[in-house]
C-alpha cells in the first residue's frame, strides 16, 4: 500500500506539471515549489525553534487561525512556519503576519518529507482538517516530533475504514493526537482501534465568533447598507448566479444586494452585470458618489467576505448546486439566516441549523423566492432565525482552548525533559 501511495503522489505531481502548461492555478502550484529547499534553508533561523502549521487552502487556514494566533500569543519563544498545499491559500495569505515564514508544502515524496523535516526541525507540528500526507507523517514520527491534527471529521466511507484500510489506519496511530469535530468521528476511530483522539469541536466556530466580536469597519459598505435591506450572496457559482439574477430583477427597490463570486474573473462579473436590470458597481471601482445609485455591489477582491456579512439581513451561500456549499458560519455568527442549494449534507453545521430553523436549503428559484418573501415580510420570524444562528455559533465555540490545553501539557513535558538533560550535562 505504501508503494501504491507513493506511485499515486508521483502520478499526481506529473499530472499537475502537465496541467501547468495551460492552467494558471496548476502553474502557480508548480512554480511555487521550485527551489523550495534552497529558499527554506535561507529562511529558517537555525538558532530558533519552529512550530509548523499546515493548511490545504484558504478555508482550512481560516479554520486553523484561532489555534495559530493563540499559540503565538501564549508561546512567543517559538517561531511559526505556515505551509499551504493550494495556491488559493498561499496567494492570499503569503504575507500573513502571524507567521514568520509562509511557503508551499513540497509534494509528499519520501525524499521531500525527510529534507523538509531535517531543514525545519520543528518542535511541534499541526495539520488542519484533512491533510493526511503519509510520508510527512512517517518522517515526523521517526523524529519523535509531537504531531497534532485538529478540526478533523471522519465519515464511514473514507478509506481509513474500508477493508483495505489497514495501512492507512496504522498511519493514523503515528499521530500523537487527533482532535475531531464530533462524537461520531471519535466513535469511528475507536471502533477501528485508533484511541489517540478526542472531541474538541470545530475551530471554525472560534474563528467566526472572534470576527463578529471584533468587527472591522468598512465605510463604503456601511454607506451602501444605510436605510436599506441587504442580502449578501457569498462564494457564488454560475448556477447560484442564475437564481440571483432573477431575484435581483424582481426585488430591486425592496432589497439591495452584495454579491461575492467565488471566482472573480472580469468576464464573468461583466456578464452578471449585463443580465441584471439595476445599477451595479464593482467594489474596486466604488466610491462615495457611484455607490449611492447602485442597487448591487459586486465584490471583485478576495479575503473580505467574512466581514461583509455584518451588513446583511439574510444571506445566500453558494456552492450548493455544485459539489458542496461554502462556509455558512461566516454569516451565521452575525445572526444572519442562511440560504443555500441542495448539496449540503456533508456539513453538520448546515444540518444542525436547518433543524434549528436558522438555515434553509432550496432546490430551485421558486423555493428561493418563497423564503426571501417570508424573511422580508415577517419581521418577528426573521429575528427569531437571526437569534438561532447567533446562539448556534456562540454555543458551539470553544475548540481552541481544548487543543491548547493538550499542547500546554506537551510543552511542559518538553521543558521538563530539557531541564533534566541540562542538569545531566552539568
Amino acid at each position: 500500500m505504501f508503494f501504491l501511495y507513493n506511485i499515486s503522489i508521483f502520478l499526481y505531481s506529473g499530472a499537475v506539471k502537465i496541467a501547468s502548461l495551460f492552467n494558471d492555478k496548476a502553474r502557480k502550484w508548480v512554480d511555487g515549489r521550485k527551489n523550495w529547499q534552497v529558499l527554506l534553508q535561507q529562511a529558517i533561523n537555525k538558532e530558533a525553534r519552529y512550530v509548523w502549521f499546515h493548511a490545504s487552502s484558504l478555508g482550512e487556514f481560516e479554520q486553523g487561525r484561532p489555534v495559530i494566533e493563540e499559540f503565538r500569543s501564549k508561546y512567543p519563544q517559538y517561531k511559526i512556519l505556515l505551509t499551504f498545499f493550494s495556491p488559493s491559500g498561499y496567494e492570499v495569505r503569503k504575507n500573513y503576519t502571524g507567521a514568520d515564514y509562509v511557503c508551499y508544502l513540497p509534494a509528499d515524496t519520501r525524499r521531500n518529507a525527510r529534507k523538509f523535516i531535517d531543514t525545519v526541525d520543528p518542535a511541534m507540528v499541526f495539520f488542519i482538517k484533512y491533510e493526511f500526507w503519509f510520508n510527512y507523517i512517517e518522517a515526523i514520527h521517526k523524529k519523535n516530533i509531537p504531531l497534532f491534527f485538529f478540526s478533523v471529521k471522519f465519515r464511514p466511507g473514507q478509506h481509513f475504514f474500508k477493508w483495505y484500510g489497514g495501512w492507512f489506519r496504522s498511519m493514523l496511530k503515528k499521530i500523537n493526537w487527533i482532535f475531531v469535530q464530533d462524537e461520531s468521528s471519535e466513535k469511528l476511530l475507536k471502533n477501528a482501534g485508533i484511541l489517540n483522539a478526542s472531541v474538541s469541536g470545530d475551530t471554525r466556530f472560534d474563528r467566526v465568533l472572534s470576527v463578529s466580536l471584533q468587527k472591522k469597519s468598512f465605510p463604503l459598505f456601511a454607506q451602501f447598507a444605510e436605510n436599506a435591506e441587504i442580502m449578501v450572496a457569498g462564494s457564488t457559482w454560475p448556477p447560484d448566479e442564475e437564481m440571483l439574477v432573477e431575484l435581483i430583477n424582481k426585488f430591486s427597490g425592496k432589497l439591495k444586494f452584495i454579491i461575492a463570486p467565488h471566482e472573480i474573473h472580469p468576464e464573468r462579473i461583466r456578464s452578471f452585470q449585463q443580465r441584471i436590470q439595476v445599477a451595479s458597481v464593482k467594489f474596486s471601482e466604488a466610491n462615495e458618489q457611484n455607490i449611492k445609485s447602485a442597487g448591487v455591489l459586486i465584490i471583485d477582491s478576495i479575503g473580505i467576505l467574512l466581514h461583509i456579512y455584518q451588513y446583511a439581513r439574510f444571506a445566500y451561500i453558494g456552492g450548493g448546486f455544485g459539489k458542496n456549499i461554502h462556509n455558512i458560519l461566516e454569516a451565521a455568527t452575525f445572526g444572519v439566516p442562511v440560504i443555500f442549494g441542495p448539496n449540503y449534507h456533508k456539513f453538520q453545521e448546515a444540518i444542525d441549523l436547518i433543524q434549528l430553523g436558522g438555515a434553509f436549503p432550496v432546490s430551485d428559484y421558486k423555493e428561493f423566492e418563497c423564503i426571501i418573501d417570508k424573511l422580508i415580510i415577517d419581521n418577528p420570524y426573521q429575528e427569531k432565525c437571526s437569534a438561532i444562528c447567533r446562539d448556534f455559533v456562540l454555543n458551539s465555540a470553544g475548540a481552541t482552548p481544548m487543543i491548547m490545553e493538550k499542547v500546554a501539557g506537551v510543552i511542559g513535558n518538553n521543558l521538563t525533559n530539557n531541564l533534566f538533560e541540562t542538569l545531566d550535562d552539568f
